[in-house]
């Protein structure tokens, strides 16, 4: 405990923000075998110990940082169409990806049935450019690209975590458990994170109390005394994103523990249905309020899903670390 004591006050406990939760640190069975084949192979990774935001970055605390700074993020500045061949005209305006319930089923292959570009969607306007957050001061950020979370992080002092950091904060010490509180989605029909219950993307039963977004914290902490490490909001992370982990495409053995692995490079990122838009892809953890047991079961600290940087959508938001050597 002495150790741990130290190398928190080493990181700054002086800022051991109220807003954030100090991890210790250690060894863990990182991926899954059991769902997407993305989140294979399961192999053993130790990361150093670190603090992390205790919840998701908030909009209250977002405002705070573009009031201070005045910055002003991707999904609010118009695309250049020469970094988008093909860009159709009249395209070329500010605005985000907003989701839109379906009324009936519908085909499940095709995101066009659910996600509808809006111009004037973003973090101020999450449901498109009449809507507000007045009222929702203590909900996720949203329509976060990568550039606008690096962003913050840089301003507070702080870092975005590796893919690593985030799934050992998020298993809260339950080392090889499905879920970030054990091996059943639902304990005794508890509802323990914010997600999608019943047919995406039309009947949402709404058994945990919320359509979209809820306030931070509306859900029990896991083992570390973190909220929201599942669902309501995906979270970016600093890797970029590989089909395969990132120690097999280094050569690791599966039978060496890796230490604080960072993932592939820039050009292993890129969508290769996608070869003339070459745009680096990072990992995001977590899955969010949309995440459903018929679509998307990536409710669990070992999914992983690909997020072109300069994407930002209504159910993407982010968290900070601090770490003893930066």
């Amino acid at each position: 405990m002495e150790e741990i004591r130290q190398v928190a006050e080493a990181i700054g406990s002086a800022d051991s923000p109220r807003d954030m939760r100090f991890v210790p640190g250690g060894a863990f069975t990182m991926g899954s075998k059991h769902f997407y084949p993305e989140e294979a192979p399961l192999r053993e990774v130790r990361v150093d110990p670190f603090w992390i935001d205790s919840t998701p970055v908030t909009n209250a605390a977002f405002a705070h940082f573009v009031d201070a700074t005045g910055y002003v993020t991707v999904a609010e500045i118009p695309p250049d169409p020469k970094h988008y061949p093909g860009l159709l005209p009249g395209m070329d305006r500010p605005g985000s990806l907003v989701f839109h319930k379906a009324d009936r089923p519908v085909d499940l292959g095709n995101p066009g049935n659910w996600w509808r570009f809006e111009f004037g969607a973003d973090w101020r306007h999450p449901a498109g450019p009449h809507s507000a957050i007045e009222g929702r001061e203590d909900h996720p950020v949203v329509h976060i690209a990568y550039a606008d979370a690096a962003a913050y992080a840089d301003w507070a002092g702080k870092a975005l975590p590796t893919e690593a950091e985030w799934e050992y904060a998020a298993r809260g010490g339950l080392d090889g458990a499905d879920y970030a509180w054990g091996d059943e989605l639902a304990p005794g029909g508890a509802m323990l994170a914010n997600y999608w219950q019943g047919l995406f993307p039309f009947a949402n039963q709404c058994l945990d109390g919320w359509e979209g977004t809820s306030p931070v914290g509306s859900f029990p902490a896991n083992g570390f005394g973190l909220y929201d490490m599942i669902g309501n909001v995906w979270e970016w992370t600093q890797d970029w994103w590989s089909e395969r982990a990132a120690t097999e495409a280094k050569g690791k053995k599966p039978c060496c523990t890796i230490d604080n692995p960072r993932g592939v490079h820039l050009r292993h990122s890129y969508d290769p249905d996608q070869p003339d838009i070459r745009i680096g892809r990072k990992v995001l953890k977590g899955g969010s309020y949309l995440c459903a047991a018929n679509y998307c079961q990536r409710y669990r600290p070992a999914a992983r899903h690909p997020e072109a940087v300069d994407s930002s959508t209504g159910h993407i938001g982010f968290r900070c670390v601090k770490r003893a050597r930066e």
